[in-house]
């Protein structure tokens, strides 16, 4: 069913959200709930405040609040009624659920050994709605692949958070994957490519099966920290291109470079506005020094959608201004 994601949602705050035109809560991405403090949503880079009759308004004090019976019920729910299941994701704080929604959670941390154990009285929750574009990479795939389209170059795409990296991952993957045999771009063999899904949220698998079309030569490592999953395809998926979000940490820069060193493209993407800042990160700066990446894509979130510009490995501008994606509608994260 459209929007199955308000099942999420415990009744009072479901029906608050489905009171809501169709054309906007088709466009919504955030959706977050704190006990006894506004509800609050996100739809196309915007925030309103929900009141209690389901209507939008910028004033805190008259939006709806939810109880204490509210945030309960929706960790209930979201924890598919064991929450003990979930320590892991507690720990990390934020759940994963089928179709790719990532929740993330604020309360009380618990402490073991100076590091988090996992969280207690959680009553904080950002549902970040996670959907599928096709298409996205339409304007981008061409600029990233070498002459002759046999091969992907090695690419970065950044962006701040919530400027749609991880859809276009999503979208690169099954273009990447499916190929174009008959396509304006010329003849296209598909690839084979491997995902490397730490958060489930690139194929929002469910039981090791994507819920989005991540192409028909795609392999899915889920809930693999990165670094780890890289080299287990490395080894023993022989994969033609490597796809993980939100690389960073040093282990994951040598596992990226592993793959370089194997013949191996990767797509990658990671936080971030410019590149020059990346080169400061001790995970990334090494990449960027030994110029790893051939292609960069930088994202920008606009009010009418998401515009983009792509550098080469040098960091000079291929395409300094393109047209914008809209990121409206019924399919997109």
């Amino acid at each position: 069913m459209a929007n199955d994601w308000l099942l999420l949602f415990p009744e009072k705050v479901r029906a608050l959200l489905r009171g809501l035109p169709v054309h906007l809560l088709d466009k919504v991405e955030e959706i977050r709930v704190r006990e006894g403090r506004p509800l609050e949503i996100n739809y196309s880079g915007k925030y309103h405040f929900l009141t209690g009759d389901g209507s939008l308004t910028q004033r805190p004090e008259e939006a709806y609040k939810p109880s204490r019976e509210d945030t309960h019920r929706l960790l209930d729910l979201i924890s598919n009624h064991s929450l003990y299941t979930m320590e892991e994701e507690l720990r990390k704080g934020f759940i994963t659920i089928p179709g790719g929604h990532r929740i993330g959670l604020s309360g009380r941390t618990v402490l073991s050994g100076g590091g988090v154990e996992h969280l207690r009285d959680i009553t904080g929750f950002n549902v970040r709605i996670a959907r599928e574009l096709p298409g996205i990479a339409d304007g981008i795939l061409p600029y990233l692949l070498e002459r002759g389209r046999q091969r992907v170059m090695h690419t970065l795409i950044l962006s701040p958070p919530q400027h749609g990296k991880t859809t276009l991952l999503r979208d690169l993957a099954r273009q990447i994957s499916t190929g174009s045999p008959r396509g304006r771009e010329g003849n296209r063999p598909g690839l084979k490519v491997g995902i490397v899904d730490e958060r489930s949220e690139i194929a929002g698998s469910r039981r090791g099966i994507p819920a989005f079309d991540v192409g028909p030569r795609t392999d899915i490592l889920d809930g693999c920290p990165k670094a780890e999953g890289m080299m287990m395809m490395i080894r023993s998926l022989s994969p033609d291109v490597l796809i993980a979000d939100e690389i960073g940490r040093p282990e994951d820069a040598e596992a990226v470079t592993e793959a370089l060193h194997a013949g191996i493209s990767v797509v990658a993407s990671a936080h971030g506005k410019e590149v020059a800042e990346l080169a400061r990160r001790p995970g990334l700066g090494g990449l960027l020094e030994h110029h790893m990446f051939e292609r960069y894509v930088i994202l920008h979130r606009t009010d009418a959608g998401l515009s983009f510009r792509i550098l080469d490995g040098q960091k000079r501008g291929l395409l300094l201004v393109s047209p914008e994606v809209r990121l409206g509608g019924d399919r997109h994260a």
